[in-house]
């Protein structure tokens, strides 16, 4: 079955989506996968990361990384956090696959960041250090040179 856009099952549709993403944005934190996500709006795993991605053009796995990622870089620019405990805060059971996500989106290790970012933002509003900080996947970033 085909949704047509604008229809009023598209916009329910997309009601429910919304709220998995803002779940993600408040629960981040938490163990969370994509069953139990789609459990909360009546939906089967399967539709769920299917609907999410033509929806936001990510899987629902990414954009939890990437709420995750952005939380872990404000936590180790404030620099009293080991990467260990930056990483087990954020919600992530494994260094190992924190480590490499967040060396994907921001193209740098976590201790890395954590040693040439500390107090790099300090007395920036907090809306103008989100913006600056903000991951980007640099898979996705334009080479030197192309706009």
């Amino acid at each position: 079955m085909t949704i047509q856009p604008g229809s009023e099952l598209h916009l329910r549709e997309l009601a429910r989506l919304r709220r998995v993403r803002d779940r993600i944005d408040r629960e981040y934190a938490q163990p969370l996968n994509v069953d139990a996500l789609a459990r909360g709006v009546h939906m089967s795993g399967g539709h769920l990361s299917r609907q999410f991605r033509l929806a936001y053009g990510e899987s629902v796995y990414s954009y939890l990384m990437t709420r995750r990622i952005e939380r872990a870089m404000a936590l180790l620019r404030r620099g009293d956090l080991s990467v260990t405990e930056v990483c087990f805060t954020v919600g992530c059971s494994s260094l190992g696959t924190f480590s490499t996500r967040f060396t994907e989106l921001v193209g740098q290790p976590p201790s890395v960041y954590r040693r040439e970012q500390a107090h790099a933002t300090q007395g920036m509003p907090a809306c103008v250090a989100r913006q600056v900080t903000k991951p980007i996947r640099i898979r996705e970033a334009p080479a030197p040179g192309e706009n």
